[in-house]
């Protein structure tokens, strides 16, 4: 099998390493570190496509180390063994590398297997994840290593790789590669940040193009198009990924910002997530907009019952309807902190017995002092109020709701001010 475009055209040098510029810019930490000549452990936090592993074999061959690459995914305490065993042996007289590649999925054994090694400084790690390390790296791996974060590489960072990509498979072929305007953009948006499934679609780009007479290719923004789209989204459903598109969508929608949420709303129908959307959805309806605008709450759960009955694609219609109306609606979270206020009460244990006034019970024992429940019925009072304590004696005082200053709310504290006279 062929190795894939990516891999024939790895950078060598740090300067050919596209983005990362906070990491591997001139007089940057990462690279400063780098070109000391001594490479700590290091962590490598990141998506995937944006260069950890090409860096850490430039840093191999700089530290003139050898270099062993294992995958979390299937590498096992056994091969661990393997590479100690190179330890203080002409198979490596200059120490050990190990890159190891999605740390997260090493149990938390396995990662201690390392920290004797690594501590000693007889295997210096790198370990790369696509998670947050600091929920899937054990603390005592994590103390004893340094985390760089690894961000998507940006399309005009991404364009010099595949345009550097298209001469190589020119000169690969022998025969002359030519492209509509607008292709090599297209493959760096369509990407993602990913430089590795960019220089992928290069190649799938020239396959796809049936050569002329000449053996000459033209690639056109139409095949293009029909090659990336449904190919180049990044979506985890279990990863940061997942819950970082969920966190942007509801707080677009709180922030009052409907093109964002529309978006984020996209990105996680497109990935097939729409039960995801729809629980964000009802969430906010309730504890973003909620008093000041009551009726949005029954709105929005039609909206998304007549989705669910529907499905994809026409699923899409009543979502982003819904959707556009809570990003666009009044917003009160005077419903939410009200009873995250009364929870908090009652976790600390600040309450007490409940009024003799409201409880079930209509008979009094032999043991009250005063007998008789005293219980005002509302509705037999003028305005269906009357003055009644109904908390407990010990916080009979406590103020869990604050009226909100929307239009709805103003107006129900205009009238309860009215009626009880203050």
């Amino acid at each position: 099998m062929a190795t894939p475009l990516a891999d024939r055209l790895r950078p060598q040098k740090i300067e050919d390493i596209v983005g990362q510029k906070h990491l591997l810019g001139e007089g940057m930490p990462l690279r400063c570190i780098i070109e000391s000549g001594v490479c700590p452990n290091l962590i490598f936090y990141g998506p995937s496509g944006t260069g950890k592993t090409t860096l850490a074999r430039i840093i191999a061959k700089m530290t003139d180390k050898k270099l062993h690459h294992l995958n979390g995914t299937n590498a096992s305490t056994a091969d661990i063994r393997d590479i100690v065993s190179e330890i203080d042996t002409f198979a490596a007289p200059n120490g050990i590398l190990l890159y190891l590649d999605e740390i997260q999925y090493f149990n938390k054994r396995q990662q201690q297997s390392l920290l004797e090694y690594i501590e000693s400084g007889k295997i210096t790690l790198i370990a790369s994840t696509t998670e947050n390390p600091y929920f899937y790296i054990y603390s005592a791996v994590l103390s004893r290593c340094t985390v760089f974060e690894f961000k998507s590489v940006v399309p005009e960072d991404t364009l010099p790789a595949i345009l550097r990509g298209f001469k190589f498979l020119e000169e690969e072929l022998g025969s002359k590669i030519t492209f509509d305007d607008g292709v090599p953009e297209h493959i760096a948006t369509a990407c993602g940040g990913d430089v590795r499934k960019s220089l992928n679609f290069t190649e799938l780009s020239v396959l796809a193009a049936k050569p002329d007479s000449d053996g000459n290719r033209k690639i056109t923004l139409e095949s293009v198009g029909n090659l990336t789209a449904k190919n180049t989204f990044r979506y985890d459903k279990f990863g940061d990924e997942h819950y970082d598109i969920l966190s942007a969508f509801q707080k677009s929608m709180r922030g009052s910002d409907p093109d964002a949420a529309l978006h984020y709303l996209a990105r996680l129908l497109e990935s097939g997530d729409m039960l995801s959307a729809i629980r964000r959805l009802l969430v906010c309806a309730c504890e973003d907009v909620g008093l000041a605008y009551p009726s949005i709450i029954p709105i929005v759960k039609s909206a998304c019952d007549i989705a669910l009955q529907v499905g994809m694609p026409e699923a899409k219609i009543p979502l982003a309807d819904a959707v556009i109306l809570v990003a666009t609606s009044p917003k009160s979270n005077t419903g939410d902190a009200a009873i995250s206020a009364a929870l908090a009460d009652v976790q600390a244990g600040n309450y007490g017995r409940i009024p003799r006034t409201l409880q079930n019970k209509h008979f009094d024992g032999e043991d009250a002092e005063i007998k008789g429940q005293f219980y005002k019925y509302p509705h037999d009072y003028p305005n269906r109020w009357v003055p009644q304590q109904y908390l407990p004696d010990a916080i009979k005082d406590r103020k869990y709701y604050t009226f909100g200053e929307n239009k709805t709310e103003s107006a129900k504290s205009e009238y309860w001010k009215k009626i009880k006279g203050e």
